[in-house]
């Protein structure tokens, strides 16, 4: 059930920050199996249009809402599932917004359609779906390509969407790249509730840490996330390589502002090597 996996409290803790001029984001505390505090990020863009899209949406609180409220036009008209993780409040973004397109990737309208037991998760149906075959091709819409690129990571087990906001060179992801450990995410929870350094909490963070040369989170990605198909992943890195972004916006972890690139390119640095 998904009220495991979220805050009792998410308006007293979520932490409301402009990365830029048009683009919000809306980081909470979250634990991973329950026990791993990776963190959550949903993020607010405001388009060139003045609508708006949300990515990952967190939970729609009224400090939230407001802030939907005085960005733009206010309106959302795109709400993007980010990967077949990130859904819980696709649905109570929807039915705030409900002439706004849903976006995800293949298998997550499927998942979404089992759920019977959780009043969080509805059926609402899916505008676009991306998949493997027509990754290539498929657009979303005028108003919403003049403003993005996007790239679909289906060689990734969670089938990651990724987003570059060309007008503030913003790059938008999930759980292709974390950032721990989450400190803007645990913020804002008292300190007696943080969760304290367990071994298995120390050892992920180790393996998805940015810092220095980064040697643990290239072995995750090498060795665990790209295996099954590492072609396809090298090739989906590659193009998003391609993209002239600055900043970083994962859901776990720590926003990277200004180095963006740079970071990217030491993560992912044996992804980006020719090795024919």
């Amino acid at each position: 059930m998904s009220n495991k996996l979220v805050p009792a409290n998410p308006d007293d803790v979520m932490v409301i920050r402009d990365v830029t001029p048009n683009v919000v984001t809306f980081s909470v505390p979250f634990l991973r199996f329950g026990k791993i505090p990776i963190g959550g990020r949903g993020t607010l863009v405001r388009l060139s249009n003045n609508t708006l899209a949300v990515f990952s949406p967190v939970a729609l609180t009224p400090s939230a809402r407001s802030r939907v409220s005085s960005l733009g036009s206010g309106q959302v008209s795109y709400i993007v599932a980010t990967d077949i993780e990130h859904h819980i409040f696709v649905s109570e973004w929807a039915r705030a917004f409900p002439d706004a397109k849903i976006i995800g990737p293949e298998g997550l309208p499927e998942k979404r359609a089992k759920v019977t037991d959780d009043e969080r998760i509805g059926h609402e149906p899916f505008s676009v779906v991306f998949t493997k075959e027509n990754k290539k091709s498929i657009k979303i819409d005028d108003a919403f390509d003049a403003d993005f690129e996007y790239e679909y990571v289906d060689a990734h087990p969670n089938k990651e969407l990724v987003f570059y906001y060309k007008p503030d060179k913003v790059l938008i992801e999930a759980d292709l790249m974390f950032n721990l450990p989450a400190i803007e995410q645990y913020s804002k929870v008292p300190e007696a509730e943080k969760p304290h350094g367990s071994l298995l909490g120390r050892l992920f963070q180790a393996m998805n840490n940015t810092e220095g040369e980064a040697k643990g989170i290239k072995r995750f990605l090498w060795y665990a996330m790209s295996r099954g198909d590492r072609a396809g992943f090298n090739e989906s890195v590659r193009r998003i390589d391609g993209w002239d972004f600055e900043t970083i916006v994962p859901c776990h972890g720590e926003t990277i502002v200004g180095n963006g690139k740079e970071v990217f390119e030491k993560v992912f640095e044996w992804h980006l090597v020719d090795h024919n």
